[in-house]
């Protein structure tokens, strides 16, 4: 293992890992300025984000696609193919987000009422959803152009350009939600209006970032290829693999209501708290996804199990040792959120046992991208229904309802999950690349 190799995967996963942050941050500040108009404001943006999660999950998984094969072929000095893909991605992304746009202003009353919103809940949910949905077009090309540049090795520019549209959405966001001057500001609308502008202004720097890389599109490139079969075949199990993943997320977040209103709440905080601990798996994730596709292009067998194994171990080590901090700091980063003793005590419970679960979350998702960096998303697919639905739904019900274990049955539901999870991909990992080498 050389130098250059452990550079190579810090310099993916860093600049990563920093545009995770920058997101997480400004979704906690979207979050406060929506709150300042009250809750009705902050229910009806969140369910309607609820449901625009789902179609970020589908365009994500495009991304995923799109990455294992343009890191492929660059890894095999294939640009004319690389380029093919890339094209391929966008016109999926761009048709695939036309249609979601068009069932957003078609049916978004009965989705958002299908969400519980009552009269005026659902009138405000219907402000935003509608424009920030029916144009969602732009979410799509965003993350689907931001994939493609990952997969040429740049992790850095998808890194600032994500930083300039979160301040220019954060800016635009507070002028059109309470105004400046002379201007009252829209509220909702305003928010709606904020997204979509800041959409566009990344979807543009991105696009013009990939016209200045290796990858730049010329006018007899923008035609549809043979690879759209293989680029579906990488597709599907992903997006199936994201939205068995958020509808385990829903209903399982409906059992620990089921518990209390007060242990949902906790758990809110906790898994707020930890939302930042485990951002540089997610950055490695992306690393090692791109080294390997290019690694596989390039018939380098050793380098990709090198890749996977010292990505998992840097991996393991941060979030231990990050672990740490949660383990014996968490009832105290829980007096941030909320002054509720109960609360408090319940988050720290959760937090205690959630130092445990970054070792086997850091592996699960490192190898993950491993594995969609070589091409199969269906490994995944079955981690995620195996853990979620064998595992986390059927955990929480039998340790947190039926036990009467309360937030301390929900996490070790968790922390089983993810430790069966990491068990099957590192067996899956290890198994794949020891037939080809």
């Amino acid at each position: 293992m050389t130098n250059t190799l452990h550079k190579s995967i810090l310099n993916l996963a860093i600049p990563a890992t920093i545009e995770n942050i920058l997101q997480t941050l400004v979704g906690f500040i979207d979050t406060l300025m929506i709150a300042k108009l009250g809750l009705t404001a902050v229910t009806a943006v969140g369910v309607s984000n609820t449901i625009l999660n789902v179609y970020l999950a589908v365009y994500i998984a495009i991304g995923v696609g799109s990455s294992a094969l343009v890191s492929r072929n660059i890894g095999a000095k294939n640009s004319k193919a690389a380029k093919s893909v890339a094209v391929q991605s966008i016109y999926l992304g761009l048709i695939v987000s036309l249609v979601l746009g068009l069932v957003a202003v078609l049916f978004g009353h009965y989705l958002l009422l299908w969400m519980g919103l009552d009269a005026t809940e659902l009138a405000a949910a219907k402000t935003y959803f509608y424009l920030v949905g029916g144009l969602t077009c732009f979410n799509s090309l965003m993350t689907v152009l931001a994939s493609i540049i990952r997969a040429t090795g740049d992790t850095k520019s998808p890194m600032t350009i994500s930083a300039i549209t979160n301040v220019t959405n954060v800016c635009v966001d507070y002028v059109l939600i309470f105004g400046i001057g002379s201007f009252a500001g829209f509220g909702i609308l305003g928010t709606a209006i904020g997204t979509v502008i800041a959409r566009i202004f990344g979807t543009v720097l991105l696009f013009k970032k990939l016209q200045s890389s290796a990858l730049a599109l010329k006018r007899e490139d923008l035609r549809f290829g043979s690879r759209d079969k293989e680029l579906i075949s990488l597709t599907i199990p992903a997006t199936a693999e994201r939205l068995v993943m958020r509808l385990g997320q829903v209903v399982y977040m409906s059992l620990i209501v089921a518990i209390s209103s007060k242990t949902y709440a906790s758990h809110n905080i906790a898994g707020s708290i930890e939302s930042f601990v485990y951002m540089p798996a997610y950055g490695l994730a992306t690393a090692v996804a791109v080294l390997i596709g290019m690694a596989k292009g390039e018939k380098d067998y050793h380098k990709i199990r090198q890749v996977g194994f010292w990505s998992t171990l840097y991996g393991v080590v941060i979030l231990g040792f990050f672990g740490l901090f949660l383990f014996f700091g968490g009832a105290y980063f829980a007096t941030f959120f909320t002054s509720d003793s109960s609360a408090i005590a319940q988050v720290g419970i959760a937090l205690k046992i959630d130092g445990f679960i970054q070792p086997v979350l850091a592996i699960s998702l490192i190898l993950a991208g491993a594995l969609q960096g070589m091409g199969d998303t269906k490994t995944p697919l079955y981690s995620t229904i195996i853990g979620m639905w064998g595992t986390r739904v059927v955990g929480v019900f039998l340790l947190g309802q039926y036990l009467g274990l309360g937030i301390a049955g929900v996490w070790l539901s968790i922390l089983i999950d993810l430790a069966i999870r990491a068990i099957f991909l590192s067996y899956r990992f290890n198994k794949v690349t020891k037939i080809l080498a």
